[in-house]
């Protein structure tokens, strides 16, 4: 929100009477703004500069007031003052009046067709007879400011010129030429410059250089000329010092140039509007003519009155208030929307000023009259739907899924959703054309020009900027990306993604192959074709040409994995081999994502089970098993209500993150309404209540929660449950029995002690990957033989091609288990980093 800072005392005499801070900062509230800080010249400086800074600055009191980023008429005091007068009902809001000039035409702006390929638009008025004082002169530079801030967007939309037109002589027009053909005097400076030099003059300025790139690599650049060919100013960087306004200046030169035609009438009616009142005649603006390269005319300024028509019914709906329909019009009237009621029904007619391009529909104007009755004012009411509160089911399924890939070691990275169209892209090796992306339009850096499509890239520059912490780097994120959907009515939609690295010596593909098991086993989906999941191979030039596998679920492609490539992995700076995981996580909901849980319901919620009457041809609900046993307890006992009651305290559902006949089951065998003292099963209770009339298709519960009746007992007192088949004659056991038992037992003990005992041992495979083609494979294996360890045996070897020219090392070998583990190996072997790049475990056998 835009701050505007003001001098309190002289804020308190226009307004015509003085509050304490607690009064102001309250008036604020009530017209719905906030009085951020109360602060002086001096403290900021001391706070932003230090203290010998701050030596000379005043200790006038300024309140720092926040104000709505769309309400342009209070970015100055004069439109501030004015509101708040209008508001409280002390002052009419003003009528605004475009005038002829008295001496004969009006003032004309020429537009040339050069303007066309830098700022085409432009539009100007007149300020005829004002009076300036220091405060007056200060508050117009500053809402100028303010605008070219907000709605100018720093000028690359709007650019606003004022100029003493007591100076400067009409017709004037505005042109593009080429900067070395432009030369004038540039405000506050005492010599001429071309337009070239005063880019590099102002290249150092704190203030406009942030203005140069808008027009710096553009062939020419505007300009404005008046009738004698001097020039007023180079927008969007500098006015020319010759028209420059002062304390003196009586009649004021407005021009506004743009890219956004609409936007510089809203300037422009906004600074007319708010400084007409220091015109001889007060609210008044002489208008000007721009003529285009068309030959077309155009009055400005517009300051166009609208009408909009309400009801008054719409209006106490919106808002929760019961007011009649005179009562809403003299609301909207202090808030600066003049209004009466038509007579037709409760239809009000509102009149939307010039001052007001805010309000651009109903709800806006349902907002002025929420502010004017007041938000504090507003009963308070229970509302008539009635809703159980539940986390999201994605957001739900995202947190479990973190704890537990935190738990197998990865950590979790967050990274921007806005890149650069070079990581999506050219750094994975793919085409900008193919990726989806969303742009955006005006990027306010290189490093974010479009949404992300993937979360590979944010991982990548997260683990670059962390080469230095050990190895090996295992990280993860679970976030959205935003891709392009013509289905949408916004023609993008997000999607949740989860993505994971490993950056290693080696690749370790089978640590991600590893997690993606993982992560398969948590959220229930077996390792099979049809109904679970597989990998098969896949082309991807993200990926290494053969290790990349594509991830379907019950048939349909969710992610890749595999091996980056070389070219990926240095492309952001990176040196070592790394694997990656990526895939969408949303098809593991079950159903939608996006579940209503909102049910209309009476205000005064009946909690005995009386559902809704079937006619004949609808199926009858399925009657309520009588059994009230459960795994959680006897449900028809405090002890068992407790328990589902403290299983639910984490809970929405008895299993799963949707309902299902589970919750169903639970419910039937509730004999009655939980009380208050249950909360969680009561929040679970009135949810699954909502659901009665759908309960036929529900999904079906994969475990059974409500206990079987009991068959009821025999009355044959002889029956074989009471037969002890294998029970000893003698209930106890006699001495000598135990003697005899432990003896045997001993000597079993010391027989199996003599066996030999079996050692352990595998086979492994290992593919010894050399750097280059350019490699000594000979040396290379001479020192893989040279690793020598307890329990190793070497075994056969052989050179096999990769392609380029390059050859592995195949080399087999026999471990003891408890001696020699794979990483130990692969550790002592990637140690000669002189020939080897990577290890890998091609085969593994037991012996």
């Amino acid at each position: 929100m835009p701050t505007v800072g003001v001098k309190r005392d002289f804020l308190f005499k226009a307004l015509g009477r003085t509050y304490t801070d607690e009064e102001f900062d309250e008036l604020c509230f009530e017209f719905g703004l906030e009085l951020d800080e109360i602060t002086s010249e001096r403290e900021i400086i001391s706070r932003e500069q230090g203290d010998s800074k701050a030596s000379d600055a005043s200790d006038v009191i300024l309140y720092k007031i926040d104000v709505p980023a769309n309400r342009y008429d209070l970015l100055c005091l004069e439109g501030l003052v004015r509101g708040l007068q209008v508001f409280k009902n002390k002052l009419e809001a003003p009528r605004y009046r475009r005038l002829s000039p008295d001496s004969g035409e009006p003032q004309r702006l020429i537009i040339t067709k050069e303007t066309a390929a830098v700022r085409p638009h432009a539009v100007a008025a007149v300020l005829r007879n004002i009076t300036f004082t220091q405060e007056r002169y200060d508050s117009f530079i500053e809402l100028q400011e303010k605008l070219h801030q907000n709605i100018c967007r720093k000028r690359s939309l709007v650019a606003i010129g004022t100029h003493d037109l007591d100076t400067i002589s009409g017709p004037f027009t505005y042109t593009a030429k080429a900067p070395g053909d432009i030369c004038f005097r540039p405000l506050n400076q005492t010599k001429e410059y071309t337009a070239t030099q005063l880019m590099s003059l102002y290249k150092t300025d704190s203030h406009l250089r942030h203005y140069l790139p808008i027009i710096e690599d553009k062939p020419v650049y505007p300009v404005i000329y008046d009738s004698n060919g001097i020039v007023l100013s180079m927008p969007p960087i500098i006015n020319g010092d010759h028209s420059r306004i002062s304390l003196q200046t009586k009649n004021v030169f407005i021009e506004c140039t743009a890219t956004d035609l609409t936007k510089a009438k809203i300037v422009l009616d906004m600074i007319v509007t708010m400084f007409s009142e220091y015109c001889a005649q007060p609210f008044t603006v002489e208008q000007a003519e721009v003529v285009y390269p068309d030959g077309k005319t155009c009055i400005y300024p517009e300051l166009a009155y609208r009408k909009e028509k309400l009801s008054g019914e719409f209006i106490n709906r919106k808002v929760g208030i019961r007011e009649s329909t005179e009562r809403i019009a003299q609301l909207l009237t202090r808030m600066c929307l003049l209004s009466r009621p038509t007579g037709v029904s409760d239809e009000i007619e509102v009149e939307i000023p010039p001052t007001r391009p805010d309000v651009i529909h109903a709800c806006d104007i349902m907002e002025d009259a929420a502010i004017a009755y007041g938000f504090n004012n507003i009963t308070r009411t229970t509302p008539r739907t009635y809703t159980v509160a539940n986390q999201f089911p994605l957001n739900k399924l995202t947190e479990l899924l973190r704890q537990d890939l935190a738990a197998a070691g990865f950590t979790e990275a967050l990274n921007f959703a806005l890149c650069s169209q070079e990581d999506i892209a050219d750094k994975l090796s793919k085409k900008i054309s193919e990726t989806r992306a969303i742009h955006i339009s005006n990027p306010k850096t290189a490093e974010f020009q479009v949404a992300r499509t993937t979360l590979l890239p944010g991982l990548l520059k997260t683990i670059a900027a962390n080469r230095k912490m050990p190895l090996p780097l295992k990280l993860f994120e679970i976030s959205d990306v935003v891709l392009k959907d013509e289905s949408k009515d916004v023609g993008a939609r997000n999607s949740r993604r989860f993505c994971a690295i490993y950056y290693n010596k080696t690749p370790g593909f089978e640590v991600i192959h590893g997690l993606l098991d993982r992560t398969m086993q948590l959220l229930e989906v077996k390792a099979a074709r049809g109904e679970g999941y597989h990998i098969q191979a896949a082309d991807d030039s993200t990926f290494f040409p053969g290790r990349c596998a594509e991830i379907f679920v019950r048939g349909k492609s969710v992610g890749r994995l595999g091996v980056l490539h070389p070219d990926v992995i240095s492309r952001f700076e990176l040196t070592m081999p790394c694997s990656a995981l990526e895939m969408d996580i949303e098809p593991f909901l079950g159903h939608t994502a996006e579940i209503l849980l909102t049910h209309d319901v009476p205000m005064q919620e009946n909690f005995e089970h009386q559902f809704p009457v079937h006619s004949l041809s609808q199926p009858a609900l399925p009657s309520r098993l009588p059994m009230t046993k459960t795994v959680f307890g006897d449900l028809s006992s405090q002890a068992g209500l407790k328990a589902l009651n403290d299983f639910l305290a984490d809970r929405s559902y008895i299993e799963g993150f949707t309902v299902s006949q589970a919750d169903a089951a639970v419910f039937d065998a509730i004999p009655s309404p939980p009380s208050q003292a249950f909360c969680h099963l009561r929040r679970w209770y009135s949810h699954i209540k909502s659901f009665q009339t759908e309960r036929a298709r529900l999904p079906s519960a994969k475990s059974q929660f409500v206990l079987p009746p009991t068959p009821p007992a025999s009355p044959n007192n002889n029956s074989e449950d009471d037969i002890d088949l294998f029970g000893s004659d003698d209930e106890e056991e006699n001495t000598e029995a135990a003697r005899i038992r432990e003896q045997r037992l001993a000597e079993y003990a010391a027989k199996k002690s003599k066996k030999p005992v079996l050692i352990a041992k595998s086979s492994i495979l290992l593919d010894v990957k050399p750097w280059d083609d350019e490699t000594d494979m000979a040396k290379l294996e001479e020192c893989v033989r040279s690793v020598a360890m307890e329990g190793l045996l070497w075994g056969q070897s052989k050179l096999v091609p990769v392609g380029y020219g390059i050859k592995k090392l195949q080399i087999g070998c026999v471990v003891e288990d408890d001696k020699v583990g794979t990483d130990l190996l692969e550790e002592a072997i990637t140690a000669f980093e002189e020939y080897v790049q990577s290890v890998d475990v091609a085969a593994f056998n037991k012996i």
